[in-house]
């Protein structure tokens, strides 16, 4: 063939290049998955009513604010750092919403305006906190730590003795407890079945564009079929209590968001080539120290966001806002969704899945009727079984050179 003639470049089906990545050590979400089927199972099979409209809508509502905490404390393990700080940082959040809501308070603003600074406030005390590890060379453990400790200190000075703060604004509590009517519902699921398509049909035109093959087109069309199904699917259960939450769409919506930031964005490659390697990527010209603080900035901000949600579920903040196991649930949940603890491994969806397996074992744990005990047990064998394979995946992909 003469030279001037390109040949398009012929990758293996996308069926024989998951079977590679298995063998490799690259299990991605299936062990998740295939958990959260078996979890369904039993806990149906011992209570009918865990899979009824009002407990699934119960369910989106209740991850809501674990998730999108998650979500961003994805962004801090991909760089290979930790945040312990977020806790409490969205009690923090939580507080401020609760004390510019307060009729003719003297900082009176708007519910969503209230939402905004919350959010504005999270992000900023995250790029604080990330100065101090991208600037100083403090370690996240300890800057966090003392974060945590500190942000604790802030909640229960800012609401003292008054013990509780009630919030009365519809927007604060529209955040956690708005459901959509069912017309509205349906036109959600349409317009995300709609936008799902598009993306797996612009990957293939694109992949033609520049010559490669287009992979497997009978999966992306199952691909594209299977996601329609379930979107309808959860619209029409929802549509039998009180509609699809609000919770539920913002969920969708900012994984999407993020999603692309980290696998669209020259900001999400940099963030992943810090985490593989930060000498490398300062070598290679990426400014480190600002992706760091970027990062923390986003864990903060998603915090503030998942403690106003938390609020706005009871309507109010007191004193142990941010505390319990939210801490732990949030980095549970982006660690147990295949998110390594070691850096530059996972994806945005790795949030929704850990705090789908986490709040699925709480929930069917309450309706069942067993102890806190055995949630708490089990949530840990969970997570050291997550932990346990990412370690072990590692040790394979190093071997296979991957």
């Amino acid at each position: 063939m003469s030279a001037g003639v390109a040949e398009p470049t012929v990758e293996p089906n996308a069926f024989r290049r998951g079977l590679d990545n298995i063998r490799s050590g690259d299990v991605g979400s299936l062990p998740v998955i295939v958990g959260l089927i078996l979890i369904t199972i039993f806990f149906q099979s011992k209570n009918d009513n865990f899979l009824s409209a009002g407990n699934i809508n119960n369910l989106m509502v209740q991850m809501a604010g674990v998730t999108l905490i998650a979500m961003g404390v994805v962004f801090v393990l991909l760089i290979g750092e930790i945040d312990l700080s977020i806790g409490f940082l969205s009690g923090v959040a939580g507080v401020v919403a609760a004390k510019l809501q307060i009729p003719d308070g003297s900082w009176q603003a708007n519910g969503i305006v209230a939402i905004l600074i919350a959010i504005a406030v999270g992000a900023a005390i995250g790029a604080f906190q990330g100065s101090f590890v991208a600037l100083i060379g403090v370690p996240s453990f300890v800057v966090t730590l003392a974060g945590l400790l500190a942000w604790q200190g802030v909640v229960q000075k800012v609401i003292g003795v008054q013990g509780v703060i009630p919030i009365e604004d519809k927007w604060i509590n529209d955040t956690a407890n708005y459901f959509f009517s069912d017309r509205a519902g349906w036109i959600l699921a349409a317009a995300a079945s709609l936008f799902f398509a598009a993306t797996a049909l612009g990957k293939v035109l694109g992949r033609r564009r520049h010559g490669l093959e287009a992979g497997n087109l009978p999966l992306a069309l199952a691909k594209v079929i299977a996601f329609t199904g379930v979107a309808f699917f959860v619209v029409a259960v929802s549509n039998r209590d009180r509609g699809f939450p609000f919770a539920g769409f913002l969920i969708v919506v900012l994984l999407v968001f993020w999603t692309y930031v980290a696998t669209r964005t020259t900001f999400g490659r940099h963030v992943y080539a810090v985490g593989g390697n930060a000498e490398a990527a300062r070598r290679a010209g990426i400014n480190v120290a600002r992706i760091r603080i970027a990062v923390f900035a986003i864990s903060g901000g998603m915090a503030g966001l998942g403690g106003v949600i938390l609020a706005s579920r009871l309507a109010s903040v007191d004193l142990n806002a941010g505390g319990g196991t939210l801490l732990l649930d949030a980095i549970s949940a982006a660690v147990i969704g295949g998110t390594s603890l070691f850096g530059g491994r996972g994806r945005v969806v790795a949030a929704l899945l850990g705090a789908l397996v986490i709040a699925t074992i709480a929930n069917g744990i309450d309706l069942v009727g067993y102890s806190s005990a055995t949630k708490f047990i089990v949530t840990g064998a969970i997570l050291l079984a997550a932990v346990t394979l990412d370690t072990l995946s590692r040790r394979r992909l190093a071997k296979s050179g991957r």
